[in-house]
């Protein structure tokens, strides 16, 4: 396992993230606590120290079931990075139970942290955008967590690449609380973030954390052209809806790379991922401890250069305007000379002093 700075920060993370939505079987389809307590135990034997969960996750048996594992024993707390989100609401019929707002924010994170069985979370993620929350008063409230030490750091997920921007500049005008992160859905079945939210996340020193990068599992090898309809999975809709030829198209370069360089299909998957510029660290999931590991010997996997473009290639996005108009706007760059791959501003064309004007 190797570390990443974690953005502009001296927080150092596992290049790999235990994602814990699996932990608990309160939606059907998750670990017991027996099991996911052995598959923490297994990611922190093997060098993992960065640990990602949300309120809502399994209806906060995720968080429970993390805090009986790390947050109650100090010496394994402190060598691990917790992080939770806020966003999503555990009453039913409160409209002030979920949200950004500061009394949802300030109620989801005591009781965060009592299920955390913990006094502080290392990075705490605003798990949505909320539209009807003005921006300030999410910014202002996180920053008031962090001066309290109930919060080390703050990040945002799912949000627009507009919003993120708005937020951070607030905190450098206004002297608060940062971002150091952003988590996005993000894989090659997902890589439409490549148009705002990855550049974004560059430029403001933002590290990038994908969920979901083998696509709710089908890009795990299981789903393949020749068993279509035969295999179910656990998450339904959520998985089975993507199953179509171009995903299968996918799978089968998948597995004809994973033979060359003996790996599993999976494996192949996480390690184009981990390698994609900005990315810090990806959230793998895992409901077994054969899963887990499974998924951590993507990080022995070393893909050529041929082999990295023939999966970008087959699975190239299409990117919100202008960022195809400025990849092809050859007439607009100097000579064809690029400035981070989008055309710098210099028009050959133009005349090269004032009797040429006209």
């Amino acid at each position: 396992m190797r570390y990443h700075l974690f953005g502009k920060t001296g927080l150092y993370v596992s290049q790999l993230c235990l994602g814990a939505m699996t932990f608990g079987e309160d939606w059907g389809w998750g670990a017991d606590e027996k099991v996911s307590a052995e598959i923490v135990a297994r990611y922190i034997d093997l060098g993992g120290n960065f640990i990602d969960t949300a309120n809502v996750y399994t209806k906060g048996h995720s968080e429970k079931i993390i805090g009986d594992c790390l947050g109650r024993h100090s010496k394994k707390r402190t060598r691990t990075v917790i992080a939770t989100k806020f966003f999503g609401s555990m009453r039913t019929g409160d409209p002030n139970a979920g949200g950004a707002g500061r009394k949802a924010i300030m109620a989801s994170c005591e009781a965060s942290l009592r299920r955390l069985q913990t006094d502080y979370i290392d990075l705490y993620w605003m798990h949505c955008w909320d539209r009807n929350t003005p921006i300030d008063e999410t910014m202002r409230t996180l920053d008031d967590l962090v001066r309290d030490g109930k919060v080390r750091y703050i990040g945002f997920s799912d949000t627009p690449a507009w919003k993120v921007t708005e937020a951070q500049m607030m905190a450098c005008f206004r002297g608060l609380t940062p971002l150091i992160a952003l988590q996005i859905e993000y894989s090659l079945l997902e890589r439409t973030v490549e148009g705002s939210l990855i550049p974004m996340a560059q430029e403001y020193g933002l590290g990038v954390t994908p969920w979901s990068p083998l696509k709710s599992g089908v890009l795990s090898g299981k789903f393949t052209r020749q068993n279509h309809g035969k295999v179910k999975s656990g998450r339904g809709d959520w998985a089975m809806s993507n199953l179509n030829d171009r995903t299968y198209d996918v799978v089968d370069l998948l597995i004809k790379i994973g033979k060359t360089v003996k790996a599993t299909p999976a494996q192949v998957a996480l390690a184009w991922v981990q390698n994609q510029p900005g990315v810090t660290s990806t959230i793998i999931g895992a409901r077994t401890v054969d899963q887990l590991k499974d998924n951590l010997k993507g990080l022995d996997v070393n893909l050529k250069k041929e082999q990295v473009e023939a999966l970008s290639k087959l699975t190239e996005p299409s990117l919100d305007f202008p960022a195809a108009f400025l990849e092809r706007a050859g007439m607009f760059s100097a000579s064809g000379t690029t400035i981070n791959s989008i055309a710098s501003p210099v028009n050959p064309m133009a005349p090269k002093d004032e009797a040429d004007r006209y």
